[in-house]
């Protein structure tokens, strides 16, 4: 699917014409670079490679500042392969936040909130003991039982436990695009995207 990288800026809301308040986000899309071109003959399929957000010359190398310059532009923090432009870009060309238009239907994906290590209450919404009788006083948010004693003698795979929870990559799907303001670069999409503030996400139609 065709897309953009974007930056998650932050929520705000908007009215709709019924005066309903819908929670939004804002993302700055694009500009966009086409720092490559797959093609079917070289490649074996057909793809854009898009560069986001210049990089200080200090955090790149030779290898990078090589490639970035084939297509005549500085190094790049985000670049991610999106297929099924149906215009015809070649390198260098610039992709703006008009690729997207008011009232259609997004993906965006990016990487959740890191939120260290958690209990199983956090992490997968266990009730914990809930009633404090039979001398519970300190078991409120405990997994309880794990599984038998000498059959089978060991944790079963997949076993829904305490550990590290967020960092992971999300896709929210068929998010509905409420505004876009060309001028600034800035898309708003209905409802919430992963990742916090300033965090960088891929749009994809």
């Amino acid at each position: 699917m065709s897309g953009l990288i974007g930056r998650k800026i932050g929520m705000t809301s908007l009215f709709d014409e019924n005066g309903k308040n819908i929670p939004c986000t804002v993302i700055e899309a694009g500009p966009c670079v086409v720092t490559q071109v797959r093609t079917e003959e070289v490649d074996g399929y057909n793809a854009l490679q898009l560069g986001f957000d210049d990089k200080k010359a200090k955090s790149s190398n030779k290898a990078l500042d090589g490639h970035f310059k084939k297509a005549g532009t500085t190094a790049k923090k985000k670049v991610v392969e999106f297929q099924g432009f149906e215009e015809e870009y070649k390198l260098g060309d610039a992709i703006t936040v008009d690729h997207f238009e008011e009232g259609e239907f997004v993906d965006v994906s990016g990487v959740s909130k890191g939120k260290g290590f958690q209990g199983v209450v956090k992490r997968h919404g266990f009730a914990g003991v809930g009633q404090a009788t039979h001398g519970q006083h300190n078991r409120l948010r405990a997994p309880g039982s794990i599984g038998a004693a000498s059959y089978p003698a060991r944790v079963f795979k997949g076993m829904r436990m305490a550990g590290r929870m967020g960092g992971d990559k999300v896709k929210v799907q068929n998010l509905k695009v409420l505004k876009v303001v060309a001028e600034k670069n800035l898309l708003v999409v209905k409802g919430a995207v992963p990742g916090h503030k300033n965090a960088f996400v891929t749009i994809q139609k």
